[in-house]
């Protein structure tokens, strides 16, 4: 008997177990009970929330690819415009020689730098300062002769140099026109 009461009381236990196990598991992950298990985590929410982070970043990603395209399209259609056709701006990195006739007349861009190789030339000016001397640092007014091997700058607008023999060689780098 006491071997049926105990028998009774397992199985009772048993029951009461298993009752109570089923009703927790039936109420998980409920709006009131938000119980999520950590396979869930790794094998479903998570890999939702990267996709759905890599899809807006994706987008983002294109959105910041297309705008910048379209800024450096402004960027060299205004440099083109700046600088006017494509061999002046290569003009603007490298020394190219320029070769003046007596009165034609080399008008120089902010930044545009001049060295007088052959013949003589003038600086052309409206206002002081003319042209800097970068050789002696000292300043070059209208009318005035430059010297031969001293690289000059131009940095205001409206500075040129005109040719004063029938043949004068000059260094140009930056940005310029002749007339």
């Amino acid at each position: 008997m006491k071997d049926r009461k105990i028998r009774f009381c397992a199985a009772a236990m048993a029951a009461v177990c298993l009752t109570v196990g089923a009703a927790v598991a039936a109420g998980e992950g409920t709006q009131a009970d938000p119980l999520i298990t950590l396979s869930y985590l790794n094998q479903t929410a998570i890999p939702a929330v990267l996709e759905q982070v890599d899809g807006k970043a994706q987008a983002y990603q294109e959105e910041l690819a297309g705008e910048l395209d379209q800024a450096i399209q402004q960027y060299t259609a205004k440099m083109e415009e700046l600088v006017g056709d494509k061999s002046a701006q290569q003009h603007a990195a490298t020394y190219t020689v320029v070769t003046l006739k007596k009165d034609q007349q080399l008008n120089m861009d902010i930044g545009c730098e001049v060295m007088l190789r052959i013949g003589t030339a003038q600086c052309v000016s409206t206002s002081n300062p003319g042209l800097i001397n970068t050789t002696t640092g000292a300043i070059l007014n209208n009318g005035k002769d430059l010297e031969v091997n001293h690289l000059y700058m131009a940095t205001i607008t409206g500075r040129a140099i005109k040719a004063t023999a029938n043949t004068t060689k000059v260094l140009v780098r930056g940005g310029y026109t002749i007339v």
